[in-house]
């Protein structure tokens, strides 16, 4: 007789071998990485005191990772996730202090500040792509909404905690404390990934690196799916990228208000990122996920025209509050879609290029917003503005509605067009 399998929970997930371990490390390296991303703006605010300083250095924590993403995802397939997830978080952790170390000596200069942001860059979607495939692997894909929500909320809870915390010993310690803290965050996280075994996933490989970054690179490029969330996903990151550093600019240089309130603006965007999570981790989004991408994306748009009409701190907190309740359905729409139409021998390469492709957008945005915020803070959220409504408008052109019959690529032969979707057919 075949038993029926138990409802879908997120008690289920406690069940499963060394997830929790894998939820626990994930989460001290993403408060470290929502730390990172305000610590790097403020301290280079307060000691350099420039905006396009700012918007080069939170490119140059981006877009080297950005750049080798191929082959980041063909290494996670032929080695595993954990110990190079463990490698990052070591790199991350001695740059960081690297930084602290010159500042405090009075060494730092804006070229070495960059240089060193860069070489960490270089290695964060070791960990950003590790963790997002482990999922899949680990969790029963009856519960990939529940995994998929708790992994949303990672990034909620990193939001919520991270950024305060962030503004805060910026402001009562300063910038080269804070950086000395968030290296400390990363070396535990790496402790933590040492004891977590890597579950076993058959994979396809040449046996030769560059010409497997190549085919995951083609494979994405070739699947209908993942190549409409990297236009539309990249064009809303070029406007959040832009909000990244028009907030701190707007609320200290010309509201007034000290650096904590800015991770406040973001933590309450974390806030309400979370409650939409959880809810949208309990519904079935098998056939749904299409208008939970394209609705959120021109949604985003009316929040960030709310702050260039109204550019106060209530209009700015009830914002950001906006925008996360969006987000949190989004990113599990966005993580179930993309694990149900991959080929799952292709994911380490396959999510490497599209969480790369979908991310593109934002050092862009961040170096693009570092230069319209020196002429007018307006001006900037009116491109924020565009961006994210062109969002949407590709979303809801690019996205197919449905997927075709799953075929498998292989590593002897070109990966095919369309993408496999084990869930039709």
């Amino acid at each position: 007789m075949r038993h029926a399998e138990p409802p879908p929970s997120y008690r289920a997930l406690l069940a499963i071998p060394t997830l929790g371990r894998i939820l626990l490390g994930m989460a001290l390296s993403r408060i470290g990485g929502s730390m990172l991303g305000v610590a790097l703006v403020l301290f280079t605010l307060q000691k350099f005191g420039s905006p396009e300083l700012a918007g080069i250095v939170t490119f140059a924590s981006v877009a080297p990772g950005l750049v080798v993403s191929p082959i980041v995802g063909a290494l996670l397939d032929r080695h595993g996730r954990t110990r190079l997830i463990i490698l990052d978080q070591l790199v991350g952790a001695a740059s960081l202090a690297l930084i602290a170390v010159l500042a405090l000596a009075g060494s730092l200069t804006p070229v070495a500040l960059v240089l060193i942001t860069a070489l960490a860059g270089l290695t964060a979607p070791l960990t950003s792509v590790g963790l997002r495939t482990l999922f899949p692997i680990l969790v029963p894909r009856r519960l990939w909404e529940r995994v998929n929500a708790l992994d949303s909320n990672g990034y909620v809870v990193a939001t919520l905690i991270g950024p305060p915390l962030a503004g805060l010993l910026v402001q009562v310690a300063g910038g080269p404390e804070t950086l000395l803290l968030i290296a400390g965050l990363y070396t535990v996280s790496a402790l933590v990934f040492v004891r977590t075994a890597d579950p076993h996933q058959e994979t396809e490989s040449t046996g030769k690196l560059l010409v497997d970054a190549w085919q995951g690179l083609t494979y994405t490029v070739g699947n209908p799916t993942l190549r409409a969330l990297g236009v539309s996903l990249s064009v809303l990151n070029l406007g959040w990228g832009v909000v990244t550093i028009v907030l701190p600019v707007l609320l200290v240089q010309e509201l007034g208000y000290g650096e904590a309130i800015v991770g406040i603006a973001f933590a309450v965007s974390g806030i309400t990122g979370g409650i939409g999570a959880l809810a949208a981790g309990r519904w079935k989004l098998q056939g749904r996920e299409r208008p939970l991408l394209v609705w959120p994306m021109l949604l985003t748009g009316v929040a960030a025209a709310a702050m260039l009409v109204s550019p106060t701190l209530p209009i700015v907190i009830a914002a950001m509050a906006f925008q996360g309740l969006l987000n949190g359905p989004m990113d599990v729409a966005l993580f179930t879609l993309r694990q149900r139409r991959t080929d799952p021998a292709w994911m380490g390469r396959a999510f490497a290029v599209s969480m790369s492709l979908n991310f593109v957008g934002y050092p862009i945005g961040a170096a693009i917003g570092g230069v319209l915020v020196t002429t007018s803070t307006s001006a900037a959220l009116a491109v924020a503005v565009v961006f994210t409504l062109l969002a949407g408008i590709f979303a809801a052109i690019l996205l197919p509605r449905s997927s075709p019959a799953p075929v498998r690529a292989t590593a002897k032969d070109p990966p095919p067009a369309a993408p496999a979707d084990p869930t039709t057919g």
